[in-house]
């Protein structure tokens, strides 16, 4: 049964927003609340000939609005119908238009629309939280959450003023067997960062990793974008710097410093299970020295402890056949006090040093090293830009994390589109795009 209403009604409801006011309220059994309401101010104009119709009746159209009062809200609006008197026009009878409350066919106003994009882009709600808010299903939320994004990520002003650029890849689906089918190449704008505006955000994210991923999608931006990209920093992989450098030829291709430093982490790793195998006989156990100083052999100098120093020390002296991990561990330091050096034109001589040291002519037993040689020359030009330009993909890495949160919330996602659309929402820094909507 309708209750009288108030205009305060209007304003705790919003409803005045809509162009609206309510003339009556109801709650069901199943504690929905049921606002109905009129329209102000209708256009009594006909589409077809642009002259007033007379008012004949009204029609009931039942629209999900934004809850109220934490309960969800059916808005029952009453549209008029009118009738055009123009002798040779199509239309006998129509409607009030109603696009400003709610799009052609819809079945929920606009602002909610809005409302959904602000609970999982701002407030990082799951779609099941928002359709329970709302009393509708997963599926109508899903889809009007990811048509919303989609309109207001690719409408090209998400593109505007990116200068620093950053690329990765990124794991979204770990499915064994599928090689790179569970990959996506994802890319960064780094400018807010470089600049100190605000964070890293999100741009987009492309299914595969390959160079043809890569370059296909810079191809399909326009000319000023293109003109506009400055500094692109990614990993060591060659064919993102191959895309690159045939799509942006103007910009400069930075190594990211994460990479360089895992990189030759990695070789250290390596070096040490080789030499653990030669001369024990089997991988690494408790009592084993090189196998007890794993971990602080990736530890700066400076932080370790007297008495960790003390054993580094006596693990990578304790025999002669250790000495290749005490060199390969010195120019992993090296490269470290490249980077952490204060004065990056410091920094900068060092690297060149420490990459001319290891380039060629290494004796025997340091193959680790000699390939890390290879590969980080081939890559200087790459390297030693980051001392000039001072951008890295530190910010990228911290979005995969993000995005992995994301994902392990969501417990695993199915439908790629989905999952960039979410991932572009929950990390794409929208949220005065939404408000403003």
């Amino acid at each position: 049964m309708n209750e009288p209403t108030c205009p305060a009604a209007d304003m705790i409801c919003r409803t005045v927003e809509l162009g609206v006011t309510i003339i009556g309220a109801a709650v069901d059994i199943d504690d929905r609340t049921h606002i109905f309401c009129q329209i102000l101010d209708p256009d009594p104009r006909c589409p077809g000939c642009d002259v007033a119709g007379q008012r004949r009746d009204h029609v009931d159209r039942v629209l999900t609005d934004v809850p109220a009062a934490g309960r969800p809200v059916l808005l029952h609006v009453a549209v008029p119908r009118f009738v055009c008197s123009t002798v040779d026009c199509s239309r006998s009878v129509f409607r009030a238009d109603i696009t400003t409350i709610t799009a052609p066919r819809a079945v929920m106003t606009r602002r909610t629309g809005r409302w959904i994009l602000q609970r999982i882009a701002i407030d990082k709600m799951s779609v099941a939280a928002v359709a329970a808010q709302l009393g509708i299903d997963w599926a109508t939320v899903n889809t009007v959450a990811v048509e919303s994004a989609r309109a207001l990520v690719y409408d090209g002003g998400h593109l505007a003023g990116v200068r620093h650029l950053g690329v990765d890849e990124h794991k979204w689906k770990h499915v064994r067997g599928q090689g790179d089918s569970g990959w996506v190449t994802v890319l960064i704008d780094l400018t807010p960062v470089v600049e100190g505006t605000g964070p890293a955000r999100l741009l987009d994210m492309i299914a595969g990793r390959s160079k043809m991923v890569l370059k296909t999608w810079m191809g399909g931006r326009d000319q000023r974008f293109r003109d506009r990209v400055k500094v692109v920093a990614m990993d060591g992989f060659t064919g993102y710097k191959t895309a690159t450098a045939e799509e942006l030829p103007a910009a400069r291709i930075v190594m990211d410093p994460f990479h360089v430093v895992r990189l030759a982490g990695e070789k250290l790793d390596r070096c040490r299970t080789r030499v653990q195998q030669d001369t024990c006989g089997h991988r690494g156990r408790a009592g084993d020295p090189l196998y007890m100083v794993r971990r602080i052999l990736h530890t700066r100098t400076e932080l370790l402890t007297g008495k960790q120093k003390v054993r580094l020390f006596e693990a990578l002296t304790s025999r002669d056949e250790h000495v290749a991990v005490e060199v390969t561990h010195q120019i992993y330091l090296q490269i470290i006090a490249a980077y952490e050096h204060p004065q990056r034109r410091e920094g900068k001589k060092l690297m060149w040093k420490a990459l001319k040291r290891i380039q060629k002519g290494l004796p025997p037993g340091l193959e680790e090293l000699a390939q890390l040689g290879r590969t980080l020359w081939n890559r200087r030009a790459e390297i030693l830009a980051y001392f000039d330009v001072g951008v890295s993909n530190g910010p990228v890495e911290a979005i995969n994390g993000r995005l992995e949160h994301l994902r392990g919330i969501a417990q695993g996602f199915r439908n790629l589109d989905h999952y960039i659309l979410r991932s572009l929402l929950h990390s794409g820094q929208l949220a005065e795009r939404i408000n403003a909507l």
